[in-house]
């Protein structure tokens, strides 16, 4: 080992896999988007196998493009097992090819091709995962994979605005409002597609978050809408009990019935990163931050090369509340350096360094803040403990006090 290099995360105790991002073999950089969509559901079905550790696609995504060495991916995520494969869509036709290698031995398991019609897309996903369950562990049912809420949608064009959306939604908070968009033709062509509707109901939650509605009523009504539609019709699909959830919590539904339905969301799938994230959020907006701390924690090792994003901004929030100032500071900064459009880390960091004396730093983060939204002291009722609210608050106007 270099010296420079990382220490070896140590291996999970139950059999570990990350699945790598599949060539796009369409000979169309246009179905990019398709083929990532693939990769999306292969994990999602591998992380329902309650004895599966999975890496989320956040962290496996960022060797995208990259000629890899699965030995060292393997170290790098502290897995065993790694997933490769590749994605054709052409003439109404896919086909997922994909093999499995064992970092630990360098060893393939397992190579296999699946062809089918566009229609066939969402077996062909299943047989994959049923696949390589199948060889990790051929004493234990695959069956496991099998999707609870059966077929998401029948409905091929919604399928693909949905995919491209997704997609859209992963590269920076300044796409949601087009993102929304994408989702609502999806959901007119399908209105029980209950993916789509749980996104766009987290699409309006990011609206009015993130200052950015323009008309902050009609989004919180539409999302509600969208979230109760989702839960309706999804059944136990771990990402509608994750999304939905979450975004009725933030426009003020109880929050511990919704904290519930995110607990079984990650008993159906407990290597699920973003539903441990979107919990960690949860506790940190009941006021308990040091559950919030330890389920982001979780979610961050499920994902260890993820992109800074949220679960850092979100860690940042609960070290806040937590008055552990000096800790929350460089987790925000590090967010703003990714992602300068988020203003929730802008907000954090700007009450962080007012609590802590150094006001000036508090007033230049305002007035980044500024260039974002003009809406720098927000709404903060999702915050339910009154003394947490007031603290961000009381931070805020000490940081608006600096600036004139």
């Amino acid at each position: 080992m270099g010296v420079a290099d990382p220490p070896a995360l140590a291996l999970p105790d139950k059999p570990s896999i990350a699945v790598l991002p599949f060539q796009n073999m369409s000979g169309d950089p246009e179905q990019e988007y398709f083929a990532d969509g693939m990769v999306e559901e292969i994990i999602t079905a591998l992380s329902r196998i309650r004895w599966l550790f999975v890496i989320a696609r956040n962290s496996t995504f960022t060797y995208k493009g990259q000629a890899v060495d699965v030995k060292q991916v393997a170290r790098e995520l502290g897995v065993r097992y790694v997933l490769e494969g590749s994605v054709r869509k052409a003439a109404g036709r896919v086909r997922i090819t994909g093999q499995l290698v064992d970092a630990e031995t360098g060893t393939h398991l397992w190579a296999d091709r699946f062809d089918g019609s566009l229609e066939d897309v969402f077996d062909l996903q299943d047989k994959v995962a049923s696949s390589v369950a199948g060889v990790i562990e051929p004493a234990l049912q695959a069956a496991e994979t099998a999707r609870s809420a059966g077929r998401p949608t029948a409905d091929l064009t919604a399928y693909d605005l949905y995919l491209r959306a997704y997609a859209m939604y992963l590269l920076s908070a300044r796409h949601v409002p087009e993102v929304l968009r994408l989702m609502e033709r999806a959901i007119a062509r399908d209105p029980q597609y209950a993916p789509a509707l749980a996104w766009a109901a987290m699409c309006c939650h990011r609206l009015v978050y993130d200052s950015r509605s323009e008309d902050p009523a009609a989004d919180r009504g539409k999302g509600v809408d969208f979230a109760r539609r989702a839960l309706e019709v999804g059944g136990d699909d771990p990402g509608i009990l994750a999304n939905a959830p979450f975004a009725l919590a933030y426009f003020g539904e109880d929050i511990g019935a919704m904290m519930t339905l995110l607990d079984r969301a990650l008993a159906l799938s407990p290597s699920f990163a973003r539903g441990w994230h979107l919990s960690g959020v949860l506790r940190l907006w009941a006021g308990q931050p040091d559950i919030a701390i330890e389920h982001l924690g979780t979610a961050l090792r499920l994902s260890p090369r993820a992109r800074v994003g949220w679960s850092h901004a979100d860690l940042g929030a609960a070290y806040f509340v937590s008055r552990r100032f000096e800790e929350a500071v460089p987790e925000l900064r590090l967010v703003i350096q990714e992602d300068p459009s988020l203003p929730l880390a802008h907000r954090f960091l700007a009450a962080s360094y007012a609590h802590m004396g150094r006001l000036n730093e508090a007033r230049e983060v305002v007035e980044r803040l500024r260039g974002i939204t003009s809406v720098v002291i927000p709404d903060a009722s999702y915050l339910r403990s009154a003394e947490h609210r007031e603290l961000l608050l009381s931070g805020l106007r000490l940081a608006m006090g600096e600036t004139g």
